[in-house]
């Protein structure tokens, strides 16, 4: 089967714009490698959402997600592994085979940046986590670590405060980037140690879980888990042949959120651009998918 349009992530960009092309009648796929709603499903509160006083992320996942099923939007949990143009089509190769396409909309997102340390890939779900709405319920009356010095980290760092013993919180600057309320907030609780100009240097595990943490190749904390919010790097590596992407890994696009392969469009956190937010990356999706529709339907007149 050959679609009109193959839209690439179930964020908020890429379902904003599914519901649109489906509205107008393209014959549409959705892929999704994890779980729709991307990175929403990782954010504890958001309240900054039009037509939400306050939601979380993974209460608006769900309900993204029904507006994909009550439009009987078709999707695949399927890895993109490699996009291919040939003539006028896009071949689209993934885990679960190949998929063909007038148009590709790509909104696979971001993802957690790493430490770096050679042993923090193994110990993913073993003590290190960058969920900790998924997570922190492990962690129970626990001592744990926060890294990062942004909005996401005080954010992740207050919700753990109600759950955990103790959260040391290491940043390596001397000043936080958070919002002025947010660190107000963090200041009044009485379970958070702030290690200012921090790094973690290395990761102690034993039997395979994490066991401590050293900061700055000098201080060891003994913690049951080591949280990490230090940014965010795009999911754009399926692309990498395409020459898609400048030297931080975003695809560039024009005005219409069209790539220089004519036919293939990049959407929402996938793309360079100044400000990364749900209400930004869902007008991205929808201005892409009409600046689609109106493409299409001038191509079958």
């Amino acid at each position: 089967m050959q679609y009109d349009l193959i839209i690439i992530g179930m964020g908020i960009s890429g379902i904003s714009a599914g519901i649109y092309a489906k509205n107008s009648g393209l014959k549409i796929l959705m892929l999704e490698k994890n779980m729709p709603g991307g990175l929403l499903n990782k954010i504890s509160k958001i309240n900054n959402y039009p037509g939400y006083r306050e939601i979380t992320g993974p209460d608006l996942s769900l309900e993204l997600f029904n507006s994909v099923n009550e439009l009987n939007i078709p999707y695949k949990i399927a890895e993109v592994e490699e996009i291919k143009v040939e003539k006028n089509k896009k071949i689209v190769k993934t885990t679960l085979g190949e998929f063909e396409s007038k148009y590709v909309m790509i909104a696979s997102g971001r993802e957690s940046r790493k430490l770096g340390l050679p042993n923090e890939t193994k110990l993913l779900g073993r003590g290190i986590s960058t969920c900790a709405l998924c997570d922190g319920a492990l962690y129970k009356d626990k001592e744990v670590a926060v890294v990062g010095g942004g909005n996401s980290a005080i954010e992740e760092a207050l919700y753990l405060s109600n759950i955990v013993k103790k959260i040391y919180l290491i940043h390596r600057r001397e000043t936080f980037r958070a919002d002025a309320s947010l660190v107000k907030l963090l200041n009044e609780k009485k379970n958070i140690e702030i290690f200012y100009n921090s790094e973690v240097t290395s990761i102690i595990d034993e039997e395979n879980k994490v066991k401590e943490i050293v900061i700055n190749k000098e201080k060891t904390l003994e913690v049951s888990a080591l949280f990490t919010y230090i940014g965010f790097e795009p999911s754009n590596s399926f692309v990498k042949d395409l020459n898609l992407l400048n030297e931080n890994g975003y695809i560039e696009v024009d005005e219409n959120y069209e790539t220089k392969i004519k036919g293939i469009y990049a959407v929402g956190d996938s793309i360079k651009k100044d400000i990364y937010q749900l209400i930004t990356a869902a007008n991205d999706g929808v201005v892409a998918a009409i600046r689609i529709i109106r493409k299409s339907k001038k191509e079958k007149n």
